[in-house]
């Protein structure tokens, strides 16, 4: 790559690791302050020279679910909030419900999900606009939209992790789906529906032809060849991992043979950039912070070749090696059984002095690629159907009245269908 080649990039990653709480999402104010906050860490990283990119964590937009409901936190954990939210909510859960065929956890969330979708775009639309970056959102459990005659209409029951890009003027590039999904996403959890593997795209931007691997497809092989397959340079992994950061790894390819999960972790991001073909760099973000009952923690990252980043250095739990661009330590170094008590006390219901205690980080790296040969794909209706939500063109077709006295007489009925559900 010629540096005078004017359509070889030169752009700027920035990676965030910020602290989540229940109380960031009980009201559209606060989500927003939140969202804002990250942003504005990531302000004195923006380059002034070159185009800057912002990649933000996997399921910020998971707890919108408690927005109006600040009462819900105070119950202590996530299911017996989304019970208590379902029966609070009886009108438009148990429509849903009956309707769509679906969990009481799903119904929860569809209910509720044309106004939360609505925020979380704008609120991101907005940020990409004022701060003047490309985008990723991080995710969140989002509906199929179609346009039908100017306005939105939903596919029932259909709702996925979905990853959104966004451009400096707040402009849709695209949406990925997670297509692998985690125990906790799955039916005995947030029940939410898998991605299709012949989906995935991949972007080409001023900031990388840009491929999404939402937290657990970064460590699939099937995702991480797709994408290469279509040429992607810059992979993008937001995370969510929901244990703490010294556990044993929770999905292991070989129950035999379990590790620590930092060592489990390099075989995501750090292997797709070191050892891929046309995968160049890597993007890593990792949320941390108890919410409610559970625990996210991790080191976000940057990652490249070995020649890109000769430095010995790793994970905690892990052996120094190059590729790492730019690295969130830890809260602490040390050995390794001293690593794993940390763990263990920032954990959530731990009662330590220290539950709850983590770092944040902003991690920015400077990257070079040459000029891209990857076509822009064509969007999807449901690409379409967001366009023109963020360009305020389309807004939720109006959902099915309340069912009033016939809710209210289904209240123990409902009740009866969420132990079922929960004891399955």
């Amino acid at each position: 790559m010629s540096p005078a080649d004017p359509a070889a990039r030169a752009f700027r990653v920035i990676a965030a690791q910020p602290q989540w709480s229940a109380s960031d999402f009980v009201s559209a104010d606060a989500f927003r302050a939140w969202m804002r906050a990250q942003l504005d860490g990531a302000r004195p990283l923006i380059a002034p020279d070159r185009p800057t990119l912002v990649v933000l964590t996997e399921l910020n937009g998971l707890p919108l679910v408690l927005r109006g409901a600040g009462w819900a936190t105070r119950l202590g954990t996530f299911e017996r909030a989304a019970a208590a939210l379902f029966l609070a909510r009886l009108p438009r859960t148990l429509p849903t419900l009956l309707r769509e065929r679906v969990s009481p956890i799903r119904a929860l969330q569809l209910a509720g999900t044309d106004a939360n979708t609505a925020l979380y775009l704008h609120t991101c639309r907005e940020l990409a606009r004022e701060y003047g970056v490309y985008l990723c959102c991080g995710s969140a459990p989002m509906p199929r939209y179609r346009l039908v005659g100017g306005r939105l209409r939903r596919a029932p029951g259909v709702l996925t992790n979905q990853t959104v890009l966004l451009g400096p003027a707040g402009d849709l590039i695209g949406v990925t789906d997670k297509v692998h999904l985690t125990p906790g996403e799955e039916g005995g959890g947030v029940d939410l529906c898998p991605g299709d593997l012949g989906e995935l795209r991949v972007f080409p931007t001023p900031v990388g032809d840009l491929g999404v691997a939402i937290s657990l497809d970064a460590f699939r092989a099937d995702v991480i060849g797709r994408l290469e397959a279509l040429g992607c340079t810059v992979l993008l992994q937001p995370d969510a991992n929901s244990q703490h950061w010294t556990d044993l790894e929770g999905l292991p390819p070989d129950p035999a043979h379990v590790r620590d999960l930092p060592v489990a972790w390099l075989e995501s991001s750090w292997t797709a950039s070191t050892s891929g073909r046309s995968v160049r760099y890597a993007v890593n973000p990792m949320v941390v912070g108890n919410l409610l009952d559970l625990t996210f923690d991790g080191q976000s990252a940057v990652t490249g070749r070995a020649e890109d980043a000769p430095e010995p250095r790793s994970y905690v739990l892990t052996e120094p090696r190059p590729g790492f661009l730019a690295l969130a330590p830890w809260v602490m170094q040390g050995p390794p059984d001293d690593l794993r008590r940390a763990g263990l006390a920032r954990a959530a219901g731990s009662g330590h002095p220290l539950e709850n205690s983590y770092h944040t980080d902003m991690l920015a790296a400077d990257l070079n690629l040459p000029p891209s040969r990857v076509s822009a794909p064509p969007r999807t209706p449901h690409e379409d159907a967001l366009d023109a939500l963020l360009r305020g063109g389309a807004k939720a077709a109006a959902p099915a009245p309340g069912w009033g006295a016939v809710a209210l007489a289904g209240l123990l009925a409902a009740g009866v269908l969420w132990a079922r559900w929960r004891r399955r």
